[in-house]
């Protein structure tokens, strides 16, 4: 199983009210194979379901609290709604348009604020328990619209 997780988180006034949203997608079944132009080409449509999409207030806050709570709040999800021997075998794609978070997650930056290397602790025990293979990769905002209209949504903003 293919999972693909968007998440966002933003505060207004930094540190201000504070939400995340997040939205998981996960591959319906086997890719189906298609010809191309090229008659010896052969492409792969994967074809994907939203199981979940949520925003959640979380008091006042920093963005980058915001953005690391985001991923907390997707994995357990993850692990309290879908069954565990299937996840094992699974590959779970993050994707934020946080670079500080994304490289802080990949071990590229360090995490020298205590507070985020707190929350970095409790997602490294949740991806222990979730199990699969987590990766988290950066996209840009324009990509990242849907998770965050349920930040903005659950900041009570219009979209």
């Amino acid at each position: 199983m293919e999972i693909k997780i968007f998440t966002d988180g933003g505060a207004r006034g930094n540190p201000g009210p504070a939400a995340v949203g997040v939205v998981i997608k996960k591959s319906k079944s086997s890719p189906r194979e298609f010809s191309t132009r090229s008659k010896n080409q052969k492409s792969k449509i994967i074809e994907e379901e939203t199981i979940a999409k949520f925003g959640k207030k979380i008091g006042v806050t920093t963005n980058n609290i915001a953005e690391y709570q985001a991923v907390i709040e997707a994995l357990t999800w993850i692990k309290e709604n879908l069954p565990a021997p299937s996840l094992q075998s699974s590959v779970v794609s993050f994707f934020l348009d946080s670079r500080l978070v994304v490289s802080q997650l990949n071990g590229i930056f360090k995490v020298k604020n205590p507070g985020l290397r707190e929350l970095l602790f409790k997602i490294r025990q949740l991806e222990a328990e979730v199990g699969g293979s987590i990766f988290y990769n950066l996209i840009s905002r324009e990509e990242n619209f849907l998770a965050d209209k349920e930040v903005n949504l659950a900041l009570g903003q219009k979209i």
